[in-house]
């Protein structure tokens, strides 16, 4: 089984939905992260090391435990990290992973409910999936009741519509297998990521909503 990288990572984000639904999904060729830069004397071609945010502030800390079993402390450097904004239900989706590499190689998906362009959030409902990649093992909450954002923060990027976005948060219950056995349960997790909202005409939308 192909390293979910092949893809972009948030429209894995959309496939993962899918899978979580019972549904199928069709994969696409990788995309280069935004953020990411060449190491410094890499040859023409080599691939790109990945940077969560431009600003150099990105990371993602969680606390995983159960069927996966790992504290992740994630910086900014060789972390790739995306977000957007989401209609069903109203919100924002972000995913995190590291380069290849990492064990476990995991892939962390975020949709955040209610969350609206550069306004901070406080009791958010947050729906979780994670994916550990080499593998068919797919961890989902099914839904926002089970994990928590405590308090949301927002600060504008250099590329309009797009913001940094800072959350706490934890969860109550675990996530269950896809298919087959198993939880796991991310009692504690905080993260720092990009978030594109899109157009001016979109941002618009969003605020009067």
């Amino acid at each position: 089984m192909h390293r979910i990288s092949n893809m972009p990572l948030l429209r894995f984000a959309m496939f993962a939905g899918v899978l979580l639904a019972g549904a199928a999904a069709a994969q696409s060729p990788v995309a280069t992260a935004p953020g990411a830069t060449a190491p410094a004397g890499a040859a023409p071609g080599a691939p790109a090391t990945a940077s969560c945010l431009p600003s150099g502030d990105g990371y993602l800390r969680a606390r995983v435990a159960g069927a996966i079993d790992a504290k992740i402390d994630w910086p900014n450097s060789g972390t790739r990290c995306q977000g957007e904004a989401k209609s069903v239900p109203p919100g924002v989706r972000l995913s995190f992973q590291r380069d290849s590499g990492s064990k476990p190689d995991l892939l962390f998906v975020f949709g955040l409910t209610g969350i609206r362009a550069g306004r901070p959030a406080h009791a958010a409902g947050a729906n979780l999936t994670i994916i550990l990649q080499g593998t068919n093992k797919i961890f989902g909450t099914l839904g926002d009741s089970r994990c928590t954002v405590d308090s949301l923060t927002q600060r504008p990027m250099k590329t309009a519509g797009s913001y940094r976005v800072e959350a706490r948060g934890f969860c109550t219950q675990p996530a269950h297998a896809v298919r087959g056995n198993g939880d796991v349960l991310v009692s504690t997790f905080e993260f720092a990521g990009l978030v594109n909202y899109g157009s001016d005409a979109q941002l618009e939308t969003a605020a009067r909503q």
